[in-house]
């Protein structure tokens, strides 16, 4: 039977694993995915407490509603920061963080 904590330990392993990308990584879109990571990570443990907590012997949807919407934001998120990126890559030609050190051309 899988338990509360270990969907909690998933979810914490994702989320380090997101972290460990974004201060360990240079380029920008392998640091924009493991941002997605982690945001996944706390969406899943939304829905883990969310599945877990019964009221009334019914469960309780509010964190898989939260959930949804994180995903949509989410899915806005990424339309922005991918045009952003496109538009750094054709500025510059680089996708490299240390490369982009001004926001002049």
């Amino acid at each position: 039977m899988i338990t509360l904590n270990d969907y909690l330990l998933v979810s914490g392993l994702l989320f380090a694993i997101g972290f460990a990308g974004v201060l360990l990584r240079r380029n920008i879109i392998i640091i924009f995915m493991c941002l997605e990571l982690m945001l996944n990570a706390a969406n899943l443990s939304l829905v883990a407490f969310s599945r877990f907590q019964a009221v009334g012997g019914l469960p309780n949807y509010n964190g898989q509603m939260l959930a949804f919407f994180t995903i949509t934001v989410a899915a806005a998120e990424v339309a922005v920061g991918l045009a952003i990126i496109v538009a750094l890559y054709r500025a510059r030609q680089t996708t490299h963080v240390e490369d982009i050190n001004s926001m002049k051309f």
